[in-house]
């Protein structure tokens, strides 16, 4: 077993803890309550819940760090270097229909930099996890991004809307934390998307440097209009050169 820091055994706890109360109301998705906050943002109760269970366990632990959220916004604590990023549900619409495709994401972010990121898909019981210089691993066991040299060879995951039809041939999961972890597994040999959240990624950014991955430059001060272009280093410029329009 990887040895891990503290920090990232907190937020393994906290997910897993989450991850709980998630299984239990996806066997009964047609029940839930939900509000819309927009065409395409849906927030369950089951969001809101996850989240409060995600920040109680980090808090206990560190009462000090900050912590950005989806659904609580911006909390600037008395250490505003170290900073929790949290997504409690990834892949919303997926978890309404009752597809069995999301994941709770947690980053921690300090001094500019991610320093850890776990993506746990819990109905699968799949749990990425990643440390500065630590590499990334799925289930404790390391993982890499994929060796492909030939696009022809390559599977590539997208989100959002895209314009121009692209010449890859590529799939839509509905969750950009999976995605980004798929990459980092070798699952997928790359994954673009445009007007991301910071939440939705933080923790796949780390999970995709630490396997060996390569990913456009990143403001971590922006929490929203977030490009991503991440891929393997031997297809990493010619996946570039497709998407020059993207």
């Amino acid at each position: 077993m990887q040895s891990i820091s503290a920090n990232l055994n907190i937020m393994i706890k906290a997910a897993e803890k989450a991850s709980r109360a998630l299984i239990r109301d996806f066997g009964e998705v047609e029940k839930l309550q939900v509000s819309k906050k927009g065409p395409l943002d849906f927030v369950t109760n089951s969001d809101l819940k996850a989240e409060k269970i995600i920040i109680e366990e980090l808090r206990k632990a560190r009462p000090y760090y900050s912590i950005i959220s989806e659904e609580n916004g911006i909390e600037n604590n008395k250490d505003r270097n170290n900073t929790w990023i949290i997504d409690p549900i990834d892949g919303t619409i997926n978890f309404l229909h009752g597809v069995p495709h999301f994941a709770i994401s947690i980053a921690l972010k300090s001094n500019e930099e991610i320093i850890s990121g776990l993506i746990f898909d819990p109905i699968k019981n799949e749990m990425f996890f990643a440390e500065k210089e630590n590499g990334a691993f799925f289930n404790n066991h390391r993982i890499k991004v994929s060796k492909k040299n030939e696009l022809n060879d390559c599977l590539f995951v997208a989100g959002g809307k895209i314009k121009n039809e692209i010449d890859l041939s590529y799939r839509k999961s509905g969750s950009a934390a999976l995605d980004m972890a798929y990459v980092a597994a070798g699952r997928y040999d790359g994954y673009f998307q445009h007007n991301l959240n910071l939440w939705e990624i933080a923790a796949g950014i780390i999970l995709v440097n630490e396997a060996g991955g390569l990913l456009n430059e990143i403001d971590l001060s922006a929490n929203n209009n977030i490009k991503i272009i991440a891929s393997s280093s031997g297809i990493n410029s010619k996946l570039l050169e497709k998407l020059n329009n993207f």
